[in-house]
């Protein structure tokens, strides 16, 4: 087995609760990890034989594309697409971090931490 890792996934999203969240829009970073078998690709070296890290990229941006009021729910449109488009993915973790949040103090960020396992 092995881990593939996306740190750092910065995009401009519209999420959040208040009204003036889904108008203005804020800065979000998504972390992401998962555990699928690495063995075949370190020996074949064929992209076919391991999760597209592309692809990865894309579903996360796609989905922090869509507007949701909860983190959760970004987070598990994006856990759902992966399980339902890579199979070879047997667990992921999942961070999704809205950068200077607007819950009056000054906080840095605030961020969903979700973990899945295929059953």
């Amino acid at each position: 087995m092995g881990i593939i890792r996306l740190k750092n996934i910065r995009t401009f999203s519209y999420h959040g609760c208040l009204p003036e969240e889904t108008k203005i829009g804020s800065e979000y970073s998504v972390d992401l990890e998962i555990k699928t078998d690495l063995r075949k690709a370190a020996e074949t070296d064929h992209l076919a034989d391991t999760v597209d890290y592309v692809l990865l990229n894309r579903i996360v941006v796609e989905e922090m594309a869509v507007a949701s009021k909860l983190l959760e729910h970004v987070a598990h449109r994006i856990i759902v697409r992966v399980f339902g488009e890579l199979p070879e993915v047997s667990r992921m973790t999942l961070a999704v971090s809205k950068i200077n949040p607007p819950i009056g103090g000054d906080v840095e960020a605030v961020t969903v931490i979700m973990e899945e396992y295929r059953s």
